[in-house]
C-alpha cells in the first residue's frame, strides 16, 4: 500500500510536468512567433503573464475515500504580470472519482477583473458517496464502535441487533449512508469606499440532497443483511419521515470580509476574517425547516522567517441562530464561498484532518487548525517557480450548540419497541458530555508558482473515540 501511495504521486508530479513543459511550449511556439523573452522579479521567480492552461491529471489518496482518479483543467490569466503571483481569473474544470464510491464533477470560477472593484466567485458541482460516513449527533454523545456488525435479522426471522467486534468475517457498514448531492454556489465580493482591505460579500447557493441506504452490495460481507445507523435513527424518529430521503435548500447570504493575505493559495502574512449571516428559507420543498445560521471565519498569517516560515491557523464557527435545519443540512458549513470540493461536517481532509470524516455533527460547532508551514527548497524547473515545504499541525474541534439532544437520549426506548435486543447494546446514545476532539500530524508540500500545490498529510486522532488509524490524503492546496 505505502508503494502504491508513492508510485501515486511520482507519477503525478511527473503527469503535470509534461503537461505544463507542453503548456509552455504551445504558448511561445504558437503561430510561428519567436519564443518570448523570460522577465524576473526581485526574487529571482519567473514572471507569468497572460492565459496559462494546463490539462492535468488528478492522481490522489484519502482513507475515507480511497484513491482518486480522474482529470482536471486549470486556467490562469496574469494579465500583463504587473501583479504575479496573484492572476487576473482563474478557473478549474474536474472530473475524478474514488476507490470506495466517490464522483465529483466540478467547476470553479474565481474572477478578480470581471467587475470593477469586485471578486466573482462561481462554484457548481455533483457529487455521490456511496459510503458515506455518519456517526450520529452532538460528538461524544454518539458511540463510536471500530469494526461494528449490526444484524437487522436472525435466522429465525426475528429482529435483532447484535454487536460483533473485530470480526475479520464482516466488514461494518453501520456507519455508512448513501448521499448524492448537487451544489450550486455564487458569490460576489465588493470592496467597501473606506478601508483598504474591508469588503462585503453577497451570495445565492442551492443544495439538493439524496439521501439513503449504502447501496454497496457484496455477499461476501453480507451487506444486505446489516442494519445501519442512519436506518436505526430513522426507526427512532431522530431522522423524521419529511427529511430522511433528502432535500432542498436555497440560501441567501451577506456578508462583512477582511482580508489583508499577501496571497491567496500560499499566504505568508496577512490575516482574513468573514463573519456570514445565511438565510435558508423554505421555497422549494415546503416542509418548514426554514433557517438562519451565522458563520464566523479568522485566519491568521505570521511570518517567522520572511516567506520561508509562517505560523498559519484558522478558527471556525457555526451556529443555527433560527428556526429549525434538516439533518441533511447539519452537515453543511455555510461560508461564503466553497474552495474545496467538501463542505462537510466536522472530521476528515477538509476540517479536523485525522479523526474519522463527518465524526461531529451539530446545529453549531467550532474548530481549529494551526500549523507552521516551512518552504525547505525552492528552484525552477521546466520555467516554473517551484517551493518543497512542511507544515506540522494540531486541529481541534467540538459541537458548541446541540442538535436533538433531547430526542437523542431517549431515542433507544423507541428501538426496543421494535427489536428483541441481545445484549446492552447502546448504539445511538452514550450518555458522554462532548469535549475537544482532537488530532494530530504533518504534510509535505510541492508548489508551483504559488498558484498550484499538491498536498501530502498523514494525521491521527489523539482519542480513540474518534479513530484509532492514521489518516492519510493526497491532494491539492493548503487547507486554509
Amino acid at each position: 500500500m505505502k508503494k502504491s501511495r508513492k508510485l501515486f504521486a511520482l507519477i503525478s508530479i511527473l503527469l503535470m510536468s509534461f503537461a505544463l513543459q507542453a503548456q509552455d511550449t504551445i504558448q511561445d511556439n504558437n503561430n510561428g512567433k519567436k519564443k518570448k523573452e523570460k522577465v524576473y522579479n526581485e526574487k529571482g521567480e519567473l514572471i507569468k503573464k497572460g492565459w496559462n492552461f494546463g490539462p492535468l491529471p488528478v492522481v490522489g489518496f484519502n482513507s475515507d475515500l480511497g484513491f482518486q482518479y480522474g482529470a482536471c483543467v486549470d486556467i490562469f490569466n496574469y494579465g500583463d504580470g504587473s501583479r504575479y503571483p496573484k492572476f487576473d481569473y482563474k478557473m478549474n474544470l474536474e472530473v475524478s472519482a474514488y476507490t470506495k464510491g466517490s464522483l465529483n464533477l466540478r467547476f470553479y470560477g474565481d474572477f478578480y477583473s470581471l467587475i470593477p472593484n469586485s471578486r466573482l466567485f462561481i462554484d457548481a458541482g455533483y457529487f455521490t458517496d456511496k459510503r458515506f460516513e455518519f456517526y450520529g449527533f452532538n460528538g461524544y454523545a454518539s458511540p463510536y464502535y471500530n469494526d461494528l456488525y449490526v444484524l437487522g435479522q436472525q435466522d429465525n426471522g426475528q429482529q435483532s441487533l447484535i454487536e460483533n467486534y473485530n470480526n475479520p468475517d464482516f466488514n461494518s457498514v453501520f456507519y455508512r449512508m448513501n448521499r448524492k448531492q448537487f451544489r450550486f454556489n455564487s458569490c460576489l465580493r465588493t470592496k467597501f469606499g473606506f478601508g483598504e482591505h474591508l469588503y462585503y460579500g453577497v451570495g445565492l447557493s442551492y443544495f439538493n440532497y439524496n439521501m439513503g441506504r449504502i447501496n454497496i452490495h457484496n455477499e461476501e460481507y453480507l451487506y444486505d443483511e446489516q442494519m445501519t445507523l442512519f436506518e436505526l435513527y430513522k426507526e427512532s424518529g431522530l431522522i423524521r419521515a419529511n427529511e430522511a430521503d433528502g432535500g432542498n435548500v436555497t440560501q441567501i447570504k451577506l456578508a462583512f470580509i477582511y482580508d489583508s493575505k499577501n496571497h491567496d493559495s500560499d499566504p505568508t502574512k496577512g490575516a482574513y476574517f468573514e463573519a456570514t449571516l445565511t438565510g435558508a428559507p423554505d421555497f422549494i420543498d415546503r416542509d418548514g425547516y426554514s433557517h438562519m445560521t451565522f458563520n464566523a471565519v479568522w485566519q491568521h498569517y505570521i511570518p517567522i522567517v520572511k516567506e520561508n516560515l509562517t505560523f498559519a491557523y484558522r478558527l471556525v464557527t457555526q451556529n443555527v441562530i433560527a428556526g429549525d435545519i434538516p439533518y441533511y443540512a447539519a452537515f453543511n458549513s455555510n461560508m461564503l464561498f466553497y474552495k474545496k470540493m467538501s463542505t462537510d461536517a466536522l472530521g476528515g481532509a477538509n476540517s479536523v484532518r485525522g479523526i474519522n470524516r463527518n465524526r461531529v455533527i451539530g446545529a453549531g460547532y467550532a474548530w481549529l487548525n494551526a500549523e507552521l508551514r516551512w518552504k525547505v527548497v525552492g528552484f525552477q524547473f521546466i520555467n516554473q517557480n517551484w517551493n518543497v515545504a512542511l507544515n506540522p499541525f494540531f486541529d481541534a474541534g467540538m459541537v458548541t450548540q446541540s442538535y436533538r439532544l433531547a430526542e437523542q437520549e431517549t431515542a433507544w426506548s423507541e428501538i426496543e419497541k421494535q427489536y428483541d435486543i441481545i445484549g446492552n447494546n447502546d448504539l445511538i446514545y452514550s450518555g458522554a458530555k462532548e469535549g475537544i476532539h482532537t488530532s494530530a500530524g504533518c504534510g509535505l508540500k510541492l508548489i508551483m508558482n504559488r498558484n498550484f500545490i499538491i498536498s501530502a498529510e498523514a494525521a491521527k486522532a489523539l482519542n480513540a473515540r474518534d479513530g484509532e488509524k492514521f489518516k492519510f490524503y493526497i491532494g491539492f492546496n493548503y487547507l486554509f
